[in-house]
């Protein structure tokens, strides 16, 4: 398959203006697969701010997402998936990869209990078979 998606200065993978980079952003060049870790800096980036813990959201829910999550996994990262931030090409399998896949990898929160337990407000309770 020869998808022109995400092609580098086209409509389908600019970034929308509510998401644009703000001054003092960290952006992470060059993903040319389904895991953002593979042909980039991010797990150099992250270790050298003493990053540990990580927050995903994304399309595809049960392919590029979840590819970043298994390897920040694999690396040692925390990893919370945000299940409101997810979206796939079908209801089923972003329902399967949350409920049967991400409980493995990380602990699957919304975004509005991940932002919570960031200000102190609410405990993460997600479950998680994951072992942090």
């Amino acid at each position: 398959m020869d998808s022109k998606s995400f092609v580098k200065g086209t409509w389908g993978s600019a970034i929308v203006d509510d998401l644009s980079p703000q001054d003092g952003d960290i952006l992470i060049e060059g993903k040319r697969g389904f895991d953002a870790f593979a042909s980039t800096n991010l797990d150099f980036i992250l270790r050298s701010k003493g990053i540990t813990t990580m927050a995903l959201g994304g399309f595809l829910t049960n392919c590029c997402v979840e590819s970043t999550m298994r390897t920040g996994y694999e690396r040692g990262y925390q990893v919370y998936t945000l299940t409101d931030c997810l979206a796939a090409t079908s209801q089923a399998e972003h329902e399967n990869a949350i409920a049967n896949d991400y409980p493995m990898f990380s602990r699957p929160v919304t975004s509005t209990e991940f932002a919570a337990a960031l200000t102190g407000e609410e405990e993460l309770s997600g479950s998680s078979r994951a072992e942090y």
